[in-house]
């Protein structure tokens, strides 16, 4: 066993004493039981994280009945919604980094031999999942699971956190009243869990049953329920299994795994940063994808289901329904998934044959289906010739393709200044740049200014492009991951304002209007810009890290 490394044979005699400082006894030293990494996020200011501490208690517990031995460490995370829209969230995606560095250090460090990953929110799970993927070890991921959504006066239309973004528009615009906006940042997030809607938190925990790494249910049972304590005793029993049985999490993220995590991604329509950071995962498993393998599985996946912000409903409608199983079910039964992926719970085609059928309401049929191409779109054309993303499922029909004049901003703060200020119309195509993976550096979520587009009236009328990122929150013609970025000379750089643009979505392009010979004499004075750091975190990330369309991954 990998931690006889640690506890047997003479030698380890000065290893075996700190353990015996830890509390451990002769009965869990000198046998053969299995030491499981748990690996918590728990922390107190991020609602997705401060329960996560019972989950862990949960993992432990499922963990000694199945005859292993837990041992528990932490890692970190940031809270996107807090920090979003100031310099905290630069620190975002950087934190992805850094997560997956800590696991593998801990877990390398310790010769542990299996491992349970408990995080919740955003860029914690990916993270947690690509240090496990380097460690490569039998891995289960149990995460704290989704909040439950608020419910508005009338106690049954449901609010989310993007209730309170849209609400600083409404505010300003003066279509809703100061007493309103206290009441739903009283009501809207009721308790602990990841936001509520398919944002990026709740859509990776959803891929991580598709990717076959976590239990039936891992996406979509509330944070609050019981059930998520079952699942989490469940998922402690099933690693010491795992380890029983030697099969490690990279023998489960295969290529066909990927594939389905990216069918169910198109199917449910998640947040444009799944693409991101499942890129990232592909490329840490060693199977990687690029932007054209994303375009093939859109065109051929239909979108099957609508929760927040694409549709009124929430994570907690879609768990009452049957959760992803059911999503998959149908994919299967339309030939969209590979079925030769296997999970760390059994075979897939048995555990899709235990699950409930479409609803026809919740999630719908291939006949039925909201559209017959996926909920995100990958979009070229002369500003994105590597590629850009929009969650296509929650654009306005009306505004599928947009034509006007750039209005460019080197930084989000003096974008939402201007949208706020009354100075965007109808017809605008925003251009927030200097934001990306390098430039921003940290390629910072922007909720906020989609939010106040939205909440100033102009979801139909006006685009908003980035070489930053969007939450799973945003909505509306907002076009991210403009790849390559404008630190990096991309065709955005070269952007002036007046500029005409043209963003199409059904047509898959986002184009500049501007010949040839003038980008070209743009660009012959084009300089690339200081680096804004100069020592620490953000001045490392800022000179290792890849483009968008590679996952934002270091080299």
């Amino acid at each position: 066993m990998r931690s006889d490394q640690i506890r047997k044979g003479l030698e380890r005699a000065p290893h075996r004493s700190l353990l015996y400082a830890d509390g451990m006894t002769d009965e869990e030293l000198k046998s053969d039981k299995p030491l499981i990494a748990i690996i918590s996020s728990q922390a107190d200011i991020i609602p997705g994280h401060n329960h996560l501490q019972r989950l862990v208690n949960d993992v432990k517990a499922g963990i000694y009945m199945a005859g292993g031995i837990p041992m528990q460490f932490g890692t970190i995370g940031v809270c996107d919604g807090i920090a979003m829209n100031h310099e905290g969230m630069k620190y975002s995606l950087t934190s992805r980094e850094v997560i997956a560095d800590s696991v593998e250090c801990a877990v390398q460090g310790h010769a542990f031999d299996g491992v349970v990953l408990i995080p919740s929110c955003d860029k914690i799970v990916p993270g947690m999942i690509m240090g496990a993927l380097r460690v490569n070890l039998p891995t289960v991921l149990v995460s704290g699971g989704p909040m439950l959504a608020g419910r508005d006066r009338d106690r049954k239309t449901e609010t989310d956190l993007n209730t309170l973004f849209d609400a600083v528009g409404q505010v300003t615009r003066g279509t809703m009243t100061a007493e309103d906006c206290d009441w739903y940042e009283h009501t809207a997030c009721p308790g602990c869990g990841s936001c509520s809607g398919m944002f990026t938190a709740n859509s990776i925990c959803c891929l991580a049953e598709a990717l076959g790494i976590a239990l039936p249910g891992n996406g979509t049972i509330p944070a609050v329920y019981a059930d998520r304590d079952r699942l989490a005793k469940r998922a402690g029993m099933r690693v010491v299994d795992l380890v029983k049985k030697d099969l490690k999490i990279k023998d489960i993220v295969t290529p066909a795994a990927i594939h389905n995590g990216m069918a169910l991604d198109m199917a449910f329509g998640g947040s444009t940063n799944t693409m991101l950071h499942l890129t990232a995962i592909a490329a840490t498993a060693e199977h990687p994808i690029d932007m054209h393998d994303w375009v093939d599985v859109c065109e051929k996946t239909p979108n099957l289901t609508r929760i927040a912000p694409a549709g009124p409903m929430h994570i907690e409608d879609l768990n009452a329904v049957g959760g992803v199983g059911t999503i998959m079910k149908e994919l299967a039964r339309i030939d969209a998934l590979d079925m030769s992926a296997t999970t760390c719970h059994g075979d897939l085609q048995e555990w899709l044959d235990r699950c409930p059928d479409p609803d026809g309401d919740i999630v719908r049929t291939k006949e039925t289906a909201y559209d017959q191409q996926g909920g995100l779109k990958v979009m070229f054309g002369n500003l994105a010739p590597n590629g850009a993303v929009v969650k296509r499922s929650a654009v306005d029909p009306a505004a599928m393709c947009i034509t006007g004049p750039a209005r460019v901003f080197d930084n989000e703060q003096d974008a939402c200044a201007a949208i706020l200020g009354g100075k965007i119309v109808d017809g605008d195509v925003i251009v927030i740049r200097y934001e990306g993976p390098s430039g921003g550096p940290g390629m910072r979520e922007m909720l906020a200014p989609t939010a106040n587009v939205v909440g100033m009236g102009l979801a139909k009328t006006v685009a908003l492009i980035t070489d930053g990122r969007f939450s799973g929150a945003s909505k509306g013609p907002c076009v991210g991951h403009v790849s390559p970025e404008a630190a990096a000379g991309g065709p955005i750089a070269l952007i002036e304002e007046g500029d005409q643009i043209t963003v199409d979505i059904d047509g898959g392009e986002v184009n500049l209007h501007v010949s040839d010979e003038e980008l070209a004499k743009r660009r012959a004075v084009w300089k690339a810009p200081e680096s804004k750091y100069k020592t620490g975190v953000l001045a490392r990330y800022a000179k290792l890290v890849t483009s968008a369309d590679k996952g934002a991954i270091l080299q």
